[in-house]
C-alpha cells in the first residue's frame, strides 16, 4: 500500500463482496473457538466485543456458545448480511469503525476479538482502544486466516503463480506471522496463548473464483488483470477430472490479557 488512502480503499473494498462473503470464506476450526474460551477464561453470559464481524463467520460459533456479543462493523452491506445470519442470537451489530466507536457508559467487555480483521484496524489505535473497552483482567484475541502453501499442498498454486507474475501482482500464498512482539510493545497486554491452526477446503472452479472476489487485492485489481487471471484459473481447473482445487488455510491465534 502506498498511502493511507490506499489502505482505506482496500479496507472498504470488502463491501463489494457482501453477497457471497459468507458462502466463499472458510469456517474457522471449532478448536480455535474452544482455545479462545479456555485461554480467556470465558463463561456463558460473558460480554464480547467483535471488531469487524463482516457477515458473522466468527460471531455465530461464539453466539451459539452462549455469549452476549456486540459487533462493530464498518460496512453497512456486510452488517446487514450479518444481522440476517445472526437472527435469534444475543448479538448487537453496530455500523461504524472500531476506531471511532464509543461504548455506552457501563462495565467493560470480557473479551475483544477480531477474526481476519485486526490488521485492518489503525495500528496506532487498536491496542489502546481494546484496552479501554475491556474490564480489568479482560482479554484480547485475534487471528488472521490466510492462504498457506504446505509441502503436500495442491501444486496448482505454484503453477498459477506464473500468471500472477505476468500481470504484475503478488504471491498467491502467504506466510503466517506471530505478532507477539507487536502486542507486548504496546505495553498494554501480556500474551497468554499462541497457537497455529491449519485446515483445508476443496473449491470447485466457480467457488474458487467467488472466494478470490472476497479479497481486497482481487476486488481492486485492474479489470484486464482480473479477467486474464480468472480465465487462466478456469482453464487450468477445468482440465482436472474433479474440476477443483485444494486450498490450505492457516491462522495464528493470539490471546493476550489486559494489563491493569
Amino acid at each position: 500500500m502506498n498511502s493511507k488512502n490506499d489502505y482505506k480503499k482496500l479496507r472498504k473494498s470488502f463491501e463489494q463482496a457482501a453477497n457471497f462473503y459468507q458462502q466463499a470464506r472458510p469456517d474457522y476450526p471449532e478448536e480455535l473457538f474452544d482455545d479462545v474460551i479456555h485461554a480467556a477464561n470465558l463463561n456463558p453470559g460473558d460480554r464480547l466485543l467483535e471488531v469487524s464481524c463482516a457477515t458473522g463467520k466468527a460471531t455465530l460459533p461464539l453466539a451459539k456458545r452462549g455469549f452476549m456479543i456486540t459487533c462493530v462493523e464498518l460496512g453497512a452491506e456486510l452488517a446487514a448480511v450479518a444481522r440476517q445470519n445472526l437472527v435469534g442470537m444475543d448479538v448487537d451489530i453496530i455500523t461504524g469503525s472500531f476506531e471511532d466507536w464509543q461504548p455506552e457508559a457501563e462495565k467493560g467487555f470480557d473479551l475483544v476479538f477480531a477474526a481476519t480483521a485486526w490488521n485492518w484496524v489503525d495500528p496506532e489505535v487498536r491496542y489502546i482502544k481494546a484496552w479501554q473497552v475491556l474490564r480489568p483482567g479482560g482479554h484480547l484475541a485475534f487471528w488472521n486466516a490466510g492462504h498457506v502453501l504446505p509441502d503436500d499442498g495442491d501444486p496448482f498454486f505454484h503453477e498459477i503463480q506464473t500468471v500472477y507474475n505476468e500481470i504484475g501482482e503478488g504471491k498467491s500464498g502467504n506466510e503466517l506471522h506471530e505478532q507477539t512482539d507487536e502486542i507486548e510493545k504496546s505495553g498494554l497486554f501480556e500474551v497468554v496463548h499462541i497457537r497455529h491452526f491449519d485446515w483445508e477446503r476443496i473449491y470447485h472452479v466457480d467457488e474458487y473464483i467467488k472466494l478470490l472476489e472476497t479479497f481486497s487485492g482481487h476486488i481492486l485489481m485492474e479489470e484486464w488483470k482480473r479477467d486474464k487471471l480468472y480465465n487462466e484459473i478456469r482453464i487450468r481447473l477445468n482440465r482436472r477430472p474433479e474440476k477443483s482445487v485444494r486450498r490450505h488455510w492457516g491462522a495464528v491465534l493470539h490471546v493476550a490479557r489486559r494489563k491493569d
